[in-house]
């Protein structure tokens, strides 16, 4: 291979101009082109000149007609170019000897189109709407819907979609990603694991994408995609790289016949010559001097030794496979002289051909049709036939009459021998007794040649003596397969000087022992091995003019070499021409014979000579040849590929199919298919195409893709990267010196022993080249050169920098060319790539230190970015929501304080969102620095800071509304393991620590106020009397309907401040207390209201900080104590005001308001059990406090009602004093009751106390029992109300123990003990309460009276002591 520096005018000129002439266009005369360089990949321009002048006299004009023609020959020579390069490759795809499709490249996945992203949103879009028949439960559904929203409308998905770097397989990894925390999350179901959960939903998902597209069709469709990914047919590249060069059909099947590509010997033949004129070209270089520029002077002798190994390793590759493909003969492998290195000199013994070497074993098919001209015999008489060849088995055919001697039979038979000896003999049965052999009536002997007509054929029969048919004859057919190693066989006539001495007529073989290894072999009959033979290395053949003397065949040729000249003659032109191209092809010389005939015609046209290295067609393609001549292809396929530079032609290859590769349907990521990477692989090779040009091309092609937005994987750049490294900077072992043969090395210890000094020199010389070349594989290059090229070095510093520019506004971009994480470890691939990138060379680590600054750097322009990015976003939301508004006074209201914290806080979901996103889909690639995303993250939330404080300044101060913007913050940042107590983390609590202290001030007096005001307007009504008259009653100060922190009704400590209600971020947990505990006071109901919301409110915040957080709880438990100790004190004065207030007479009911009083004081006992609490155990006294003075006061509220229900017994007692035996009262009101009685119906004296006092007691039961939440205050009030009474009774029983009570008195008590003992035991008052010794006492006194009074007048009239534990008949 040639570098682009090295020169070749004066070595080719011949050829170049015969190119130049040969190449020019057809329509020359519309085009005159200036002369260009060698830059167009080796094909030399035309350098016509048209004489004709532009007739316009318009200035522009003449322009615009000099760049249409400018414009029409680089677009003719770009089209040369490319029918020039689809030919060297077309040889690369027909007999490939270096590289093979590989099968273990990752297979691609197809890629998403615009079309396809859209029809996937409109599928999942109509799941969604419920249009499909897919059941699923809500969980499933508000995944789909996150996923819907979240990524398949993302504009970052869009943009991948774009840019070819998303795959089908990707939609399902992001959703398969998406729901497994959701599916984590999710309470265990006995029975059903999770995994079935996730399996489940992956199916549905794939239903949903799928839609209504029959699956089997997918999956032939990803089948034959997944096939054609994976290996491809020859016909399938010849394809393919039409479409990449842009080749015609009927041109590619011009050059297909004309380069007979089919025709694998010729292909053989051609890489020969290439290889061959490599090596020449080597030879010219060295001779010459015009090496390219190196890094180091020292690399051109290793340069030539470079090109001569590839080129010989090229050879041994060759030399490998075998003679034809698809064979099953495998044939010796013999070295080449020339084949060894350069570094072996000393040892160049040739190694010879013996005749033993070359083997050929031939199949011969014999087919015995009929025998003609049997007329002696009788017609039943048995015939049959034996065939054999000479020295093999005896076959022999079926058996028929001699009336109808046919058979049609086949014989197979496998011999060594060239011209093998076939003997066919025809049989009768013999019908003597005694004979014991067949008569024999006739034979032949044949000499077929794998030339021979292989159709059957009539041939005379030797007869014998016992036959007297004489024209007998048999129709036979006789095939003989030529072998893979036989080119070409025929009689020739040869004279040589060393072989063939005599001049006559020979069988040839032209056999092929290896690919390297032709030999010239005469052979005679019944022989295997050749007689004569003749390497046909070194030899050039070519057609040559009678020789005189020399009689015996018509048509001469000739094969050459130094020092010896073998003649040859055929019978016939055409045989000449048939054994000059097989002779042609196995010498592998660079001159093509031309037969005299074309010479003469070309002569005729005054064209100019044969071109050299252009094959010769069969005989019978001569017209393949002549038609490619005629349509202009001829040059194409003469052309010299050694005079091209094929750097350049396979960068343009190299580039187009990079083009096409990332324009198919194939998410490749810049990959290449596995028959795209043979073909590369296989051009490089063939073509001597430096490794490191080939990587640092792909290299820029990638970049140049990248910065035009496609989607390129960093692992195929580090790759390529690492290659060219390697090759610039090699992998040195160890400390070198340069000397003047390249690497210095010891001198050789043998070299001062040896006698001979010419002889010592010569081993030292030969010593230092091998421990040269040692020392420079020792650099361990990836493709085994030692040599660095000047332009391959400044490129890759370039590339270098380029890629490092590149990486980092990837990193920079990370969001936004790796969007949820894809593809999958790209941006950690990139982020390996950039720390190998920066390292001086390849084994020098670059300090981790500079890497962390590098990715430092990027972390922070990638948080100015994505901040600016989701501002902009945030944005157009509010446009949008300015275009839907149709008020136009709305665009007034849009910078009000309230509008910017509103799109603040919107600003800070979407911050939350990009940060939680980086987490779930980039921390994994930034694991090795976590601190720099901690840094990022933070930079990030600095930058909003920003925007924040703005905000927030412009706030009213008595504007409570951004406290959802702190808890928003807060509960992310406070779950976030590195962002908690972070800078912003601490910023944002020094920046809301004076509001909460404030609100808490405010909110405090505001309590405190409402209380007083309260309390002072109190009715006392409960609230479910109130609230179930909603909504035409107004509740004051209670907010039913939404949790929030109520206003401040009054001006605090003189400044009207409004504070408005405080949204409680979680569901209120005082919800279901409110309409529970509903029948306490509207005062003490907003009062715990008030409280709950608050705590409820400082509880949400979260408060990061423990110190503040403390602080906070302790101050609103210290608070609500006060309150609600308060709350008691104004609860019992109310209670005894009103108790005082009240009746003493059994007119005397228990108000709803009395009850409401209890309530409140259940309801400030449970509320101080929450509100008041606190763990730790100082605190809790608080709690204690409070429960002590609820108790003490609840306790003076029983003692009162009971003072006033004894009061109230006192009395009725007292109005039956009256009818104390002795006094003059009860003798007045005993004469007149019985003196009226005479005459009307005088109702029983007392029973109207006692029926008051007994209806009072009942309502008040049920009263109590009704209205009072709480049992135990019920039952010890009662318990105390039953024993006070009944003490009472016994008290007023026992002062008149001396007297005899009066019968109405008697009764009175009766009723009233009997009905107080059961209605307080229906209530539940103990037995243990119920039998007191008082009222054991009250009982015998009233029983022992009873009985008294039973024997007077009149009696007791059915009122008794009896049975005072059952039920009274009268109620």
């Amino acid at each position: 291979m040639l570098d682009p520096s090295s020169s070749e005018e004066e070595s080719d000129g011949i050829v170049e101009e015969e190119s130049k002439e040969a190449m020019a266009p057809q329509a020359g005369s519309r085009i005159s082109p200036s002369r260009t360089s060698e830059s167009s990949g080796g094909l030399a321009p035309s350098s016509s000149r048209s004489s004709a002048r532009p007739t316009s006299p318009s200035p522009s004009a003449v322009s615009e007609e000099k760049e249409d023609l400018e414009k029409l020959h680089r677009e003719e020579e770009e089209r040369k170019k490319k029918l020039q390069l689809y030919v060297f490759v077309m040889r690369c795809i027909a007999y490939p000897f270096n590289a093979k499709q590989p099968t273990d490249m990752a297979r691609r996945q197809q890629k998403i189109s615009k079309q396809q992203l859209q029809q996937t949103k409109d599928r999942f879009q109509a799941f969604l709407n419920g249009e499909t028949q897919i059941v699923a439960d809500e969980a499933f559904i508000n995944a789909v819907q996150s996923y819907s929203e979240v990524f398949l409308k993302s504009d970052r998905v869009a943009k991948m979609v774009q840019s070819g770097g998303f795959s089908a397989n990707d939609f399902r990894e992001v959703f398969k990603r998406h729901i497994e925390k959701r599916v984590r999350s999710l309470p265990e179901i006995d029975g059903l694991s999770k995994e079935t959960v996730l399996s489940s939903w992956m199916a549905k998902f794939d239903t949903i994408y799928r839609g209504d597209e029959d699956p089997r069709k997918a999956q032939q469709r990803m089948t034959a995609s997944a096939a054609s990914e994976l290996i491809l047919s020859k016909d399938q590249l010849y394809e393919m790289f039409q479409n990449i060069l842009g080749i015609k059909k009927f041109e590619h099947q011009l050059l297909y016949q004309a380069c007979q590509l089919d025709n694998l010997d010729e292909q053989a033949a051609q890489i020969r010559r290439e290889l061959d004129g490599r090596l020449q070209m080597a030879d010219q270089i060295a001779r010459g001097g015009k090496f390219p520029k190196f890094v180091s002077k020292e690399m051109e002798a290793m340069y030539i030794e470079e090109l001569k190994s590839s080129v010989n390793q090229l050879m041994a590759n060759l030399e490998s496979m075998p003679v034809s493909k698809g064979g099953e003969f495998k044939l010796q492998k013999l070295k080449r002289g020339h084949n060894t290195s350069i570094i072996d000199m000393g040892q160049e013994d040739e190694n010879t051909l013996s005749k033993s070497d070359v083997v050929l074993s031939f199949t011969l098919e014999v087919v015995i049709m009929e025998v003609v001209g049997l007329k002696s015999l009788a017609p039943n008489r048995i015939v049959y036939c034996t065939m054999e060849v000479e020295g093999g088995e005896k076959l022999q055919t079926d058996q028929a009459e001699a009336s109808k001697p046919t058979w049609g039979t086949q014989g197979d038979f496998t011999t060594t021998h060239p011209l093998p000896a076939v003997k066919v003999k025809l049989f009768t049965e013999s019908t003597g007794v005694l004979a014991l052999e067949d008569k024999e009536l006739g034979r032949v002997v044949l000499h077929p040649t794998p030339n021979s007509p292989k159709q059957s054929e009539l041939h005379k029969m030797t007869v014998t003596k016992a036959c007297p048919d004489q024209d007998l004859k048999i129709k036979l057919a006789i095939r003989m397969d030529k072998p893979q190693n036989m080119k070409h066989c025929g009689y020739l006539w040869a004279f040589g000087k060393n072989v063939w001495k005599r001049w006559k007529k020979r069988f040839f073989v032209l056999v092929q022992v290896s690919q390297y290894t032709f030999a010239m072999c005469s052979y005679r009959e019944k022989k295997s091995e050749p007689q004569e033979l003749l390497q046909l290395d070194g030899y050039t053949v070519d057609y040559s003019d009678p020789q005189p003397g020399l009689d015996g065949g018509r048509a001469f040729f000739n094969a050459v070499k130094e020092g010896d000249t073998v003649i040859f003659a055929s019978d016939d032109e055409q045989d000449r021409i048939l054994w000059v191209q097989a002779m042609y092809r196995a010498t592998g010389q660079s001159h093509k014979p031309v037969p005299p005939t074309q010479v003469q015609k070309l002569n005729s046209k005054g064209g100019a000579s044969a071109q050299m290295d252009a094959p010769i067609s069969q005989f019978s393609g001569l017209k393949d040849a002549d038609r490619a001549q005629k349509h202009g292809m001829d040059e194409f396929i003469s052309a010299n590929p050694c005079s091209y530079d094929h750097a350049s032609l396979f960068e343009m290859l190299q580039r187009l199919t990079l083009d096409h590769r990332l324009n198919d349907t194939f998410c490749c990521l810049g990959w290449f298919s596995p028959g795209q990477v043979f073909v590369l692989d296989e051009y490089c090779a063939r073509n001597g195409v430096r490794g490191c040009h080939r990587h640092l091309c792909y290299l820029r092609d990638l970049l140049e893709r990248a910065e035009n937005g496609a989607i390129i994987d960093p692992t195929l750049l580090h790759y390529s990267f690492a290659f060219c490294a390697s090759h610039v900077h090699g992998n040195r072992e160890g400390s070198s010196y340069w000397g003047p043969l390249g690497y210095e090395a010891p001198v050789s210890p043998q070299s001062s022993q040896s006698p001979d000094p010419q002889a010592a020199a010569k081993r030292a010389y030969i010593f230092k080249l091998r421990q040269r070349k040692k020392s420079f594989q020792s650099e361990k290059r990836p493709d085994g050169l030692s040599t660095v090229k000047v332009d391959e070095k400044e490129r890759f510093e370039d590339i270098k920098e380029k890629l490092r520019v590149i990486l980092e506004n990837h990193i920079v971009n990370f969001r936004y060319f790796f969007p949820f994480g894809r593809p999958e470890g790209a941006l950690k691939a990139t982020l390996s790539l950039l720390e190998r990138v920066l390292m001086k060379d390849i084994v020098t680590p670059v300090p981790p230190e500079e890497v962390k600054g590098v990715i430092r750097k990027n972390l922070e322009q990638a948080a100015q970015l994505n901040y600016q990015r989701i501002k902009d976003y945030a944005k157009i939301e509010v446009e949008k929501g300015q275009k839907d508004q149709k008020d136009p006074e709305n665009v007034g209201r849009l910078v009000t304080p309230a509008k910017k914290l509103e799109e603040t806080i919107r600003l800070a979901e979407l911050v939350i969102e990009v940060l939680q996103q980086n987490q779930e889909h980039h921390a994994e690639a930034f694991a090795w620095w976590t601190d720099l995303m901690v840094e990022h993250a933070e930079n990030f939330l600095a930058l909003y800071a920003i925007d924040m404080d703005a905000a927030l300044e412009i706030q009213s101060p008595e504007s409570w509304d951004s406290f959802p913007l702190f808890q928003l913050l807060n509960d992310f940042l406070r779950t976030d393991y590195y962002l908690c107590n972070g800078k912003f983390h601490k910023h944002l609590q020094d920046l809301y620590a004076p509001l909460v202290v404030r609100y808490v001030d405010l909110m405090e007096s505001s309590i405190a106020q409402s209380i007083h005001k309260g309390f002072e307007r109190e009715s006392w009504e409960p609230v479910k009397s109130l609230t179930s008259n909603l909504p035409n009653v107004n509740l004051p100060n209670v907010n039913l309907q939404i949790p929030k922190v109520p206003n401040l009704p009054v001006p605090v400590a003189g400044l009207s401040v409004n504070l408005p209600q405080m949204p409680s971020f979680s569901t209120p947990s005082w919800m279901a207390a409110i309409y529970d505990s509903d029948n306490g006071s509207g005062t003490s109901e907003d009062l715990f209201w008030k409280l709950d919301a608050l705590q409820t409110f400082i509880r949400d915040l979260h408060w990061p900080e423990e110190e503040f957080a403390k602080h906070l709880e302790n101050r609103i438990k210290l608070m609500s104590s006060n309150m609600i100790e308060n709350c008691v004190k104004r609860t019992r004065m109310a209670f005894e005001s009103k108790l005082t207030k009240s009746s003493k007479s059994t007119d005397f009911r228990i108000s709803p308001s009395l009850c409401t009083m209890f309530n409140v004081m259940v309801d400030a006992k449970d509320q101080s059990a929450k509100l008041c609490a606190m763990e730790m155990g100082q605190e809790k006294q608080f709690h204690s406090q409070i429960d002590e003075l609820i108790e003490e006061s609840v306790k003076d509220m029983i003692q009162l009602l009971v003072a006033k229900f004894v009061a109230i017994l006192e009395g009725v007692l007292a109005k039956i004093s009256r009818y104390d035996e002795g006094t003059l009262f009860s003798s007045f009101l005993s004469f007149t009751v019985k003196a009226a009685s005479k005459y009307v119906d005088v109702p029983k004296p007392g029973m109207d106390v006692a029926d008051g006092y007994v209806t009072f007691m009942r309502h008040s039961q049920d009263m109590l029992r009704e209205k009072v939440n709480e049992e135990v205050y019920i039952e010890r009030l009662f318990d105390q109300w039953y024993t006070a009474t009944m003490n009472l009774l016994g008290t007023w029983l026992t002062e008149r123990m001396d007297q005899q009570l009066h019968v109405y008195q008697l009764k009175i008590l009766i009723r009233i003990t009997k009905k107080k003992y059961r209605d307080f035991r229906l209530q539940g008052v103990l037995d243990s309460t119920l039998n007191s010794k008082m009222y054991e006492t009250v009982r015998n006194r009233l029983t022992v009276e009873e009985a008294t009074a039973s024997v007077r007048e009149g009696g007791m009239q059915g009122i008794s002591m009896k049975d005072s534990d059952e039920e009274d008949e009268e109620d």
